[in-house]
């Protein structure tokens, strides 16, 4: 059984690197394959599977398959001891496929199809460790994007004007329909994307095993709704989309503050994908899809490592996931804690790692356009959050030693090791070499050396400042936690999004159906309704026994009446 991950680990790997090598060349010789591939025609009906390969769809292919086979090979060590091995990989394998469906279409059809498959396999994974918290996750995550699969199905209708649902076709058309469409196709990426006021699933969805929520949260799931609007980028850009970017923006800053309160490991670095998603969209709205993507594919790598790095500290840990009980660990786990380290300092954009050729070219980019000054700051606000909730989180994880909780003799092996040395390649060097290809005539941004390397001493000290002052309770001694427990609360608790759309909807909701159980189940509806049908059927089933007891005087009746009748 064990042998079959390493089968699966093998042929994703080889089909990642063809569709990698293939999306390089497309890029290089500007190819498009666009492919019709009929199943069957019946008259002059056609059911035809469409498949679209360009250099976006092949490069992200190759991407997903390379992150699936290392997670694979990872699941191999991590799932050993797990009951059901077997179902976890077949699990893993239809997430994957699924997600390659919705790369490859150009037809909302087809992308329904991966769309929807994501979102069931998803839920089939969040809920696999069979527990209350599992089960209340899933449900979540699964009706949360329910909403994003009603909106494509309704632009899957608007689509009949056309004629045609292969969407590439008539997005230059600024038809009067298309404003509606693109608020619908917003929608569906929000919901998977989980932008306010849909972000309350993606940290639930932490329920998942480790390795899934690498898979989710790095090329996956998450990204679908990134790379959905990517797709339709041409549609975006005949429309005014500000309100859009606030609310994307806003999703990085409420995320990033939420991760500066957080302690759950794994909920850290889930918030931190949440801020990442909000990076793109916003990049993507102010109008360059292919820096959006090129940031897509460098995030996908370092946040696949950083999951695979929190597995195996969680489990030396004793399954804990809390950040307080940890410390010291570069003393116990070298090699993991220095892949969690390249990961971590790719997020905030180090220097010459992957993460800072996407990064640093976002805060440029939106530094260069005619946005108000609002988004700016609250967009460098929030890229300086991502060092300080970074920094703090390598503070408790590696650094000192607080004793509380006794590492477990787990260690690292060599499968893990391995999975996690070609992330560490590619995050380290993936950056430059995308950039190289990507942008073959790159984005030469002039300002001034002041202004360029300001944005980058700005966010470091800022978030080291911040953390500092975190970290020696400046902030108690000063103010006292106590009198703004309400306002830390707000903050650490992604202001409330929880409460609304899970605790709040679920309870009162609950309370509403006790109330109309009394009023109406128990009540005037129960005699109306439920026993007048009962109280008609007895009458029925009388007037027939009557009937058929008492024919012959009814017949003779009947009889005299009808020869009165004709009398008269």
């Amino acid at each position: 059984m064990m042998n079959l991950y390493k089968i699966w680990s093998y042929i994703f790997m080889f089909f990642g690197f063809t569709f990698f090598s293939y999306g390089l060349y497309f890029l290089v010789v500007d190819d498009v394959f666009f492919c019709d591939w009929e199943f069957f025609s019946l008259n002059s009906c056609s059911f035809v599977m469409t498949l679209l390969f360009d250099w976006m769809s092949l490069l992200f292919i190759g991407s997903v398959f390379l992150i699936s086979s290392m997670v694979i090979y990872y699941s191999f060590s991590y799932m050993m001891e797990d009951m059901s091995v077997l179902r976890f990989l077949y699990l893993v394998v239809l997430f994957v496929i699924s997600m390659m469906l919705m790369i490859i279409s150009p037809n909302l059809i087809s992308i329904l199809i991966g769309w929807d498959g994501l979102g069931l396999v998803s839920y089939c994974l969040v809920i696999y460790f069979q527990n209350i918290k599992s089960f209340n996750a899933g449900m979540l995550t699964i009706l949360v994007n329910r909403i994003g699969d009603i909106s494509i199905l309704f632009s899957i209708a608007w689509f009949l004007n056309n004629g045609s649902w292969h969407f590439l076709y008539y997005l230059y058309y600024d038809l009067y329909w298309f404003f509606v469409l693109m608020c619908l196709l917003v929608l569906a990426g929000f919901t998977k994307s989980a932008q306010i006021p849909f972000s309350s699933w993606l940290p639930a969805a932490m329920a998942a095993p480790t390795p899934v929520s690498a898979l989710v949260h790095s090329s996956t799931l998450v990204t679908a709704g990134v790379y959905l609007l990517i797709r339709f980028n041409t549609l975006l850009s005949l429309y005014s989309t500000s309100f859009f970017l606030l609310i994307s923006v806003l999703t990085m800053f409420m995320s990033g503050l939420g991760a500066s309160f957080e302690f759950d490991l794994k909920k850290v670095i889930a918030l931190s994908t949440l801020s990442q998603l909000g990076l793109m969209m916003s990049i993507l709205f102010i109008g360059s899809y292919s820096i959006s993507f090129f940031h897509l594919l460098t995030h996908a790598f370092f946040k696949a490592l950083l999951f695979l790095c929190a597995g195996l500290i969680i489990h030396c840990m004793n399954d804990s996931q809390d950040i307080r009980f940890m410390g010291g660990l570069i003393n116990h786990l070298p090699y993991t804690l220095s892949a969690f380290c390249v990961a971590n300092l790719s997020l905030c954009g180090f220097p010459f790692l992957s993460g800072f050729y996407s990064k640093d070219l976002c805060i440029e980019f939106i530094g260069m356009n005619y946005f108000n000054i609002f988004i700016y700051y609250l967009f460098v606000v929030s890229v300086c959050l991502t060092v300080f909730y970074t920094f703090r989180l390598l503070y408790y994880v590696v650094y000192g030693y607080l004793g509380v909780m006794g590492v477990s003799s787990y260690e690292e092996d060599s499968v893990m090791l391995f999975s996690m040395v070609f992330l560490i390649l590619m995050g380290l060097f993936a950056g430059v070499f995308l950039s190289w290809f990507i942008f073959p005539f790159p984005f030469f941004i002039f300002i001034t050396m002041i202004s360029k390397v300001s944005i980058f001493l700005f966010t470091v000290m800022s978030g080291i400042f911040i953390f500092y002052s975190y970290d020696v309770k400046f902030f108690d001694k000063v103010f006292g936690y106590k009198n703004f427990f309400i306002t830390i609360n707000f903050v650490g608790n992604m202001w409330f999004l929880p409460n609304f759309s899970t605790y709040m909807v679920a309870s009162k909701t609950l309370n509403v159906s006790l109330i109309y159980e009394d009023i109406v189940s128990m009540g005037w509806g129960e005699f109306l309704f439920s026993q007048s049908i009962s109280n008609f059927n007895i009458y029925i089933s009388k007037l027939n026994s009557l009937w058929q007891f008492n024919d012959l005087k009814l017949f003779f009746a009947s009889f005299v009446v009808l020869a009165f009748v004709i009398y008269i």
